[in-house]
C-alpha cells in the first residue's frame, strides 16, 4: 500500500446539477471526514462497517468571540457551527474501494457554492487537492487495475458511442492485459532458461529447446502484428471513422453532407467551386461514430483559393477509411466516373475503400442501373430528396462492422501502446535471426528482454514517473 497524503476533489463535473459527489481517498479520510460530518446516528464514520451508506450534515465550524469573561478579563473564544448541507456519505474501507485506500464519497446537493464550501473544510481539516486522474493513479500503484486498465477508464469516460464504449470496457475487464501477460510470461520462461545457459557456459548444454523457442516467437509476433494492425480500426472506432465525400464540383456533395446529417450543416449553391475548403462534421450510425468530410469540387482550376481547397480535400482523402465519390447522373458518362475512380485510387492506394454514389436519380428518366450498366456497387440516391440516404448509412455501418465481427477479439486503441508492440516485434524478429545464425544464448536473452521491457510497459509491469505523469496528466481532475 502506498502511503500518500488524504487527497479530494469534486468526482461528477463541475456547474450546476441536482447533485454532486466529493471524493476523499488515503489513510486519513476517515478522521479528516468525521471532522465536519453529523451523522443523524450519532456515531463516527470510522466506526461504521464498509459499503454502508449515511445520512448527516456537513458542519463548518468556525470561531467567534463571546462575551463572557475569563480570569484576565479577556473575551472567551467559542465554536460557532453551521450546516452547509444534508448529505450521504458512502463507506469504502481498503483494500476494498477503488483506489485501494480508505475512500469516503459524499453526495451532495449539486449547489456550485456548496461543492466549495464542502472541499474548503475537508482541505481545511487535512485533505490536500487531488491532480488529474490521482484517484485512478492510485488505483494502478496500489495493484487494482494495470496500466492498460488504468488508461481504459479515461477512454471509457470520454466514450461517446457504443462501439467505443464497448472497446474501453472491454479493456477496463482486462481482456487485453490478460493476452499481454501471458506472452510475457512465456517469453520470461525461455528468458530464464536461457540466463540459465551462461551459468553452464563452459559446458556447452542447452537448457532451452531452440526449436520450441522459435515456435512460441513465431506464434508471439502472430499475435503481436495482429494486435497492432488492429490499431486502424481501433482508433477510427474510438475517434470516428473519417469518410470523405469526393467528387466534381456541383455533384451535390454539400447537399450529400446536409441530407446524412439532417441538418444545413454547408453552404449549398449552383455555382461550381462554391466549397472552397473541407467541412466536417459527427454522425453516430447504430453506436459507430463516422466523421464525414465535405471537400472542395475535384477539377483543373486558376483560381488562386479554389486551388488551395482542391490540394486540402486531395489530403482529406488520403487520410480517409471510406472515400464517398459522388457524381451527377444528370451530367456524367460512365466512362467518366471509371477514370475518377481510377484517379481516386491511384492517388490515394488501392486499398483504400471508394463507394460509387450516383446523384440526383429522381431526375433521371430511367432506371440509374440502365444507364451505368458496367458500374458495380453503386449506392444510388438523391440527397436533394433524401432518397437513399438510410440505406448509405447501412452500408458504411455494415462495412466497418464486418472488421469489428467479434466481440472477444482485442483491438488496440492506444498509440502508446502500439508503439511498445512494435519494439517488441523488432526485438522479436531480431530473435528469429539470431535462432537461424545460431547467436550465443547471451545476445538471444538480451533480445529477449528486450521484447519482454517493451510487453511490460503496456500493462505497468515496467514504467518510469515521467510516463505515469503523462497518463494521468491527461485525466480530469477527481477520476
Amino acid at each position: 500500500m502506498i502511503q500518500s497524503p488524504t487527497i479530494a476533489a469534486l468526482a461528477t463535473g463541475g456547474g450546476l446539477s441536482a447533485i454532486a459527489v466529493i471524493r476523499v481517498s488515503g489513510s486519513d479520510a476517515f478522521s479528516i471526514v468525521d471532522k465536519c460530518f453529523k451523522g443523524k446516528s450519532g456515531k463516527r464514520l470510522s466506526d461504521q462497517p464498509a459499503n454502508t451508506i449515511h445520512f448527516g450534515e456537513i458542519i463548518s465550524h468556525s470561531t467567534g468571540s463571546g462575551g463572557a469573561s475569563t480570569g484576565s478579563g479577556g473575551a472567551t473564544g467559542f465554536k460557532e457551527s453551521t450546516v452547509i448541507d444534508e448529505v450521504l456519505i458512502s463507506i469504502f474501507k481498503e483494500p476494498r474501494s477503488f483506489t485501494g485506500e480508505d475512500t469516503l464519497e459524499i453526495s451532495c446537493h449539486g449547489s456550485v457554492y456548496i461543492q466549495q464550501q464542502i472541499l474548503t473544510i475537508l482541505f481545511a481539516s487535512g485533505a490536500v487537492p487531488a491532480k488529474p486522474g490521482e484517484f485512478t493513479q492510485r488505483a494502478f500503484l496500489n495493484g487494482k487495475m494495470d496500466l492498460s486498465q488504468a488508461e481504459a477508464v479515461a477512454d471509457l469516460i470520454a466514450s461517446e458511442n457504443k462501439a467505443s464504449h464497448e472497446l474501453a470496457f472491454k479493456q477496463l475487464r482486462g481482456g487485453y492485459s490478460d493476452q499481454i501477460k501471458q506472452l510475457r510470461e512465456q517469453l520470461m520462461n525461455f528468458a530464464a532458461l536461457i540466463e540459465l545457459e551462461l551459468d553452464f557456459s563452459g559446458e556447452d548444454v542447452e537448457f532451452a529447446d531452440r526449436s520450441m523457442l522459435k515456435a512460441l516467437v513465431d506464434h508471439t509476433l502472430i499475435v503481436i502484428n495482429k494486435l497492432r494492425d488492429s490499431f486502424a480500426l481501433g482508433n477510427a472506432l474510438k475517434n470516428g471513422i473519417p469518410v470523405t465525400i469526393a467528387g466534381r464540383p456541383n455533384a451535390g456533395k454539400s447537399t450529400l453532407l446536409n441530407a446524412l446529417l439532417n441538418e444545413e450543416r454547408a453552404i449549398v449553391s449552383h455555382i461550381p467551386g462554391t466549397t472552397r475548403d473541407t467541412v466536417e462534421d459527427v454522425l453516430v450510425i447504430d453506436g459507430i461514430s463516422f466523421r464525414f468530410i465535405d471537400t472542395a469540387g475535384l477539377r483543373d482550376t486558376k483560381d488562386e483559393i479554389e486551388s488551395i481547397g482542391i490540394a486540402r480535400s486531395y489530403a482529406k482523402i488520403k487520410e480517409a477509411e471510406i472515400i464517398l465519390y459522388l457524381f451527377d447522373t444528370l451530367e456524367m458518362f460512365q466512362s467518366e466516373v471509371e477514370n475518377d475512380i481510377l484517379l481516386l485510387k491511384e492517388k490515394t492506394g488501392e486499398n483504400k475503400l471508394i463507394i460509387p454514389v450516383g446523384n440526383k436519380t429522381d431526375q433521371l428518366h430511367k432506371k440509374p442501373q440502365e444507364q451505368f450498366k458496367e458500374l458495380k456497387d453503386v449506392a444510388w440516391i438523391s440527397a436533394k430528396e433524401k432518397k437513399g440516404i438510410d440505406q448509405l448509412k447501412g452500408r458504411l455501418h455494415k462495412h466497418v462492422n464486418l472488421g469489428f465481427t467479434s466481440k472477444d477479439e482485442t483491438i488496440v486503441t492506444n498509440a502508446r501502446h502500439v508503439d511498445a508492440l512494435g519494439r517488441a516485434a523488432l526485438n522479436l524478429v531480431t530473435v528469429q535471426q539470431g535462432l537461424t545464425s545460431q547467436i550465443t544464448s547471451h545476445f538471444l536473452a538480451i533480445d529477449i528482454r528486450s521484447a519482454i521491457h517493451a510487453l511490460s510497459e503496456i500493462t505497468g509491469q515496467v514504467t518510469s514517473d515521467d510516463l505515469l505523469g503523462l497518463i494521468f496528466g491527461k485525466f480530469c481532475i477527481g477520476k
